[in-house]
């Protein structure tokens, strides 16, 4: 398992990087570890709210349909399409695979740092 250290993490499996005021979301190597192939993803709206711990989208594998959750809140300044014809690359690469990315950020105090996260996921196991 990969955990970046410059990255912030959720309980729901997704990470997040700021790049000046806008935060960078994906899921991680471990979401995409448990899910397995991935298949498919559903993607919001450039414009869409999103809210901490609620679902902006879902993403389908082999085994599963999970649902991806907003790591924080805020508006969603971008949208990587890219995803809908290559969502293999969650599996790939899932910390250069980004999905959305959100402005006006509020709600980040359940972040976790990456050695948090590695104990979380241990928990997890």
């Amino acid at each position: 398992m990969n955990f970046p250290s410059e990255l912030k993490y959720t309980k729901d499996h997704e990470w997040l990087k700021m790049e000046g005021d806008v935060a960078v979301v994906g899921i991680t190597d471990f979401a995409q570890n448990a899910l397995g192939d991935v298949v498919f993803i559903n993607l919001p709206q450039e414009g869409d709210a999103v809210t901490a711990g609620e679902s902006f989208g879902d993403v389908e594998s082999v085994k599963a349909v999970s649902d991806v959750m907003s790591p924080v809140s805020g508006t969603i300044s971008a949208v990587n399409n890219d995803l809908e014809d290559a969502p293999e690359n969650l599996n790939s690469d899932p910390y250069g695979s980004w999905i959305i990315k959100i402005e006006g950020i509020s709600d980040t105090e359940d972040l976790m740092d990456a050695a948090a996260y590695e104990a979380f996921c241990a928990e997890e196991g």
